[in-house]
């Protein structure tokens, strides 16, 4: 059995939203505790609704539906009501359903996995922005989850698609996070150990959502296609934040009228010289999407100007266009620097840096550049709670 409690790094800074959603999902559940003593009145309208809804599934024999109205408690119709049908659709039912829990071990899964995972999205996307990612990235989850089940009435329910959707953004963004898990073997291992972050995240698409969706062909309990409509909605939503986020410095610079032909190298020099950083910068970034032939080293020299010149989202953006286009180039260890000292220093993104810092001492070619990522993150250790050791797996 392996039991993820923990990732790392984490920023120094309190979670209010993903706090109050978890509050919140374990308040709406206690609400509902008392409704699960009770048996519903014959006559109430949502059981007679409920009866059909479960006739009406090819997968559910008579003798099951006596079985499971013989079971049947106010709980039940009340998640029958709100939850989300497939074949009843409404967008108040798409809320409330992310809210709904099937049971105690269903609401402490979801809500440990929000724990982990939610914080450092938070932290990157700001509080409302986290909100909005949360909720639009559950609503899309339910498109997932109508796609394997058109027609249907039986309802979904819980936070899973929306915490997918968390996974999806987590695993875009922080790879190089490590999750603290408990491995428990016994009697061969009882031990705590890191692993990579996409290998849980992995893990959860593939072992625990992909391979039983084509097993089963979608029969049974759990809402697979929730699952991963979810986390490929935080996956387009994370990369749609970046794209916004490189384009920013494009939409807020000066306007000036692109030139003909590819970007000029001679043209990109003379802007240096004269200290033109801002001109610069915008002919950097054409020649990125130009795939034109700006050597990397003047590059480089435009992102630490624009750095020590306090223009940080410039500086980054122009990092993480090289970076982009040019992976694997020599010089992308001293990008990576750029770009983890402006995260770390003066926008505030601690864990942010740290994916930078990663790359940039497993690229690193030269001693000085291993030196540098060490003091980042030696000082990354002092603005974080913790910083991972080297992954056992």
């Amino acid at each position: 059995m392996f039991f993820p409690f923990a990732d790392s790094p984490n920023p120094r800074f309190t979670p209010r939203v993903t706090l109050a959603l978890i509050v919140i999902n374990v308040l709406v559940h206690l609400a509902l505790v008392p409704s699960g003593w009770q048996r519903p009145e014959a006559d109430d309208p949502r059981l007679r609704g409920y009866v059909q809804a479960l006739v009406g599934e090819e997968r559910v024999s008579a003798a099951q539906v006596r079985a499971v109205v013989g079971q049947l408690r106010v709980r039940d119709l009340v998640v029958f009501e709100h939850g989300f049908r497939p074949g009843a659709p409404e967008l108040s039912d798409l809320l409330a359903s992310m809210f709904l829990h099937g049971g105690w071990l269903h609401l402490l899964g979801n809500m440990l996995f929000l724990w982990i995972f939610g914080d450092n999205l938070e932290h990157r996307l700001g509080r409302g922005g986290f909100l909005l990612f949360y909720l639009g990235t559950g609503l899309l989850a339910s498109f997932g989850d109508a796609l394997l089940r058109p027609g249907s009435l039986i309802p979904a329910v819980g936070a899973s698609g929306a915490i997918s959707g968390v996974l999806g953004g987590y695993f875009l963004w922080f790879p190089h996070n490590r999750v603290r898990v408990l491995a428990f073997l016994f009697p061969l291992l009882v031990d705590v150990i890191e692993v990579r972050a996409r290998i849980v995240l992995g893990f959860y698409v593939v072992v625990q959502n992909l391979l039983p969706l084509l097993l089963s062909g979608g029969a049974g309990g759990v809402s697979y296609g929730a699952h991963l409509g979810g986390f490929l909605a935080g996956l387009g939503a994370a990369a749609i934040v970046d794209a916004w986020t490189r384009s920013a410095p494009r939409r807020s610079g000066p306007r000036r009228v692109p030139p003909a032909g590819p970007p000029s190298p001679t043209l990109f020099r003379d802007l240096l010289e004269q200290q033109r950083w801002v001109e610069a910068a915008a002919l950097q970034l054409d020649s990125v999407r130009a795939r034109g032939a700006i050597p990397l080293r003047d590059q480089l020299e435009l992102a630490e100007a624009l750095e020590l010149r306090a223009e940080p989202r410039l500086a980054l953006a122009v990092a993480e266009a090289a970076l982009t286009a040019w992976p694997d180039e020599p010089l992308s260890a001293s990008f990576h620097l750029v770009a983890a000292r402006v995260l770390l220093r003066a926008l505030g993104q601690p864990t942010a840096a740290y994916q930078h810092l990663r790359r940039a001492t497993l690229t690193a070619s030269d001693p000085r550049q291993a030196r540098a990522a060490q003091v980042l993150l030696d000082e990354l250790s002092r603005r974080t709670l913790r910083v991972p050791g080297d992954a056992r797996w």
